[in-house]
């Protein structure tokens, strides 16, 4: 991908690729909108096939960030970060050292965070070069307990869309992916008493799932086409698309997982198959409204209940893409848009 080619097609600000190979740290930031904040969001550390491939990821995944802070209604802008290398490795100080220093460099445009293969610890490590980081040890902490209860909250609104009545008890669910948040939000969908299908490509968290909530396991690549109520994708991207689609037999996809979708045009195949599809950004925001959360010095309980908004939020988007007759993604979107426009407007007539 050529890298202004890739900026221009989704409309961003900056991108800054940094290296030091002394300690293989190989990075991309990309800020994706400024307009209503600092871009907030988190870093992913994956063993990427190329750097094309981290380029593509670090653009879609910090536009999506700019759509969730501004759907959430939060004074944050989009951005993201990725590390291209081995997430497994245990020499990380001074891998994520050096990530600290990059994000220094850029003075406040950019505040990074725990994502896919980092951790607490690996922001405290971050934290020793920069300011700009959230969701360290002793502050706002792990954000997947918040995540899935946000994620939870969405799939009642989707219960509430689809059968008039926003009780889970007795509804099949498939959760694809169980660490941090799939795990979290197991816990909270099975205390309402719904009945639990998972899979994961690691055997202990489908052992601990088991064991603690009473699911079925399936293998990973079954999980597609079991008899289920709702689908929740809480692993990686992409994977609703035209090979999976049709092996879908539920009435709802609401899952944690960022970029669903592998295709716009897969928000229009998954309506017409008749499947309420709840946008990721929506859903998932409770990660980033509990980063969020320090940055505006609220509690737990506050940060909990914002997240919890998330149910009405999305209710919002059903009713948007019913009248304006679009897809639940599109409505999302034109509801970040809308929000991103008159705050600009704004910020232009301050000045003026």
């Amino acid at each position: 991908m050529e890298v202004f080619k890739g900026m221009g097609k989704y409309d961003h600000e900056q991108v800054l690729f940094t290296r030091e190979p002394s300690v293989g740290y190989y990075g991309i930031i990309a800020i994706h909108d400024t307009t209503l904040g600092p871009a907030l969001g988190g870093c992913r550390f994956w063993n990427y096939e190329s750097e094309e491939e981290a380029l593509y990821d670090v653009l879609r995944l910090s536009m999506g960030m700019t759509y969730k802070a501004a759907v959430a209604g939060l004074n944050l802008g989009g951005g993201k970060s990725v590390i291209i290398g081995d997430p497994s490795t245990p020499r990380r100080e001074m891998v994520f050292r050096a990530h600290g220093r990059a994000v220094e460099t850029l003075k406040g445009r950019y505040i990074t965070a725990e994502d896919v293969g980092t951790s607490v610890e690996d922001m405290d490590y971050v934290h020793m070069e920069t300011d700009y980081v959230v969701g360290i040890a002793g502050r706002s902490g792990d954000p997947s307990p918040v995540t899935a209860y946000g994620t939870y909250r969405g799939m009642k609104a989707c219960a509430h869309e689809v059968w008039g009545n926003d009780s889970l008890k007795g509804k099949v669910v498939a959760v694809q992916g169980v660490g941090h948040v799939g795990y979290y939000l197991c816990e909270n969908l099975a205390a309402e008493g719904a009945k639990l299908i998972v899979t994961d490509i690691h055997q202990d968290r489908i052992n601990r799932t088991v064991d603690d909530f009473g699911a079925e396991a399936v293998k990973t690549d079954e999980i597609y086409g079991v008899d289920a109520d709702i689908f929740a994708p809480c692993a990686l991207g992409a994977i609703v698309n035209k090979k999976t689609i049709p092996q879908l037999k539920v009435k709802i996809i609401a899952g944690a997982a960022n970029n669903q979708l592998e295709h716009e045009e897969d928000a229009k195949a998954v309506q017409e198959k008749g499947i309420l599809y709840a946008p990721d950004y929506v859903i998932n925001a409770g990660g980033l409204i509990n980063v969020y959360s320090e940055l505006a010095d609220w509690t737990t309980d506050r940060s909990k209940r914002k997240a919890g908004e998330i149910y009405q939020t999305l209710l919002e988007v059903f009713e948007v893409a019913r009248e304006e007759k679009m897809t639940t993604a599109a409505a999302a979107d034109r509801i970040a848009e809308r929000r991103i426009s008159t705050v600009g407007v704004l910020h232009r007539s301050r000045i003026s």
